[in-house]
């Protein structure tokens, strides 16, 4: 068995497989103000929880776009689970031709994401990974990595708007039952979700005429479900799409951890 981690700017999201199964998963909140303790502590919980042994976890695979959270997830992994722990990144093979100008500006959790859904839905592919930001990622016909595109998430253009806007309230992240909004904050929901998806679908619309291909679109995070089921140029959800990316990258590294 072994472990692998999501470490957002909102949320961190953890899964233990074995082998191609996922055997749990669960999300924490980001919090660079924990300790490693608490954060170990948590980690046996959750553990427990699934009946999950911790002796039998061979290592952890971590992809972060949180610097600050790398040391403290590093030291939580290795003293609570003592097993190796590796980032992906330099010295860490992904399988994945990137052709970013500079790819190492390529966000580890956007490496995973193409990494899975070139293996499971085939390219030429977008992927919408719905999390802080909305990133996109296009692989073309042959599975290259070309790039694509991030946009503000949902919950942080909420989370602006509420803040710069005074006489705006701060309403519930959700759905509105109609786009057009009979109350502010029933605008506000509509706005939220169908302003935020009317955008995304510009974008996925925008790279297919760029590519001149009708790619498939998969979509990942927390939004996944709800907006596979909205938007007809979405064709597939696949909200662990990041942590299945991160266990095709251990198995593909798993010499490391011998």
């Amino acid at each position: 068995m072994n472990i692998v981690a999501d470490a957002g700017n909102t949320v961190m999201t953890v899964g233990v497989f074995e082998g191609e199964d996922l055997l749990a998963s669960w999300e924490w909140k980001t919090d660079r103000g924990r300790t490693v303790d608490e954060y170990g502590l948590m980690l046996h919980q959750m553990m427990a929880l699934y009946s999950i042994p911790s002796e039998e976890i061979e290592g952890s695979l971590v992809c972060s776009v949180v610097p600050d959270m790398d040391t403290l997830l590093e030291q939580v992994l290795e003293q609570y689970v003592q097993a190796p722990v590796y980032f992906v990144g330099p010295g860490v093979k992904t399988g994945l031709n990137i052709l970013y100008e500079n790819p190492r500006e390529v966000g580890a959790d956007r490496i995973a994401n193409a990494v899975a859904g070139k293996a499971l839905y085939g390219s030429p592919l977008i992927i919408v990974d719905f999390g802080t930001a909305i990133t996109f990622c296009y692989l073309d016909e042959a599975g290259r990595y070309l790039g694509g595109a991030i946009m503000p998430g949902l919950d942080l253009a909420m989370e602006a708007l509420a803040e710069k806007a005074s006489r705006l309230p701060k309403v519930r992240a959700e759905a509105s039952p109609r786009v057009i909004g009979r109350s502010t904050a029933e605008a506000l929901q509509s706005g939220y979700r169908y302003g935020g998806l009317g955008a995304v679908e510009g974008i996925i619309s925008r790279i297919r005429r760029e590519s001149g291909t009708n790619a498939t679109v998969v979509a990942a995070g927390t939004a996944a479900e709800w907006a596979a089921s909205e938007s007809r140029l979405i064709d597939h959800a696949d909200p662990l799409l990041t942590l299945k990316g991160l266990q095709f990258i251990y198995e593909k590294n798993s010499g490391l951890y011998r």
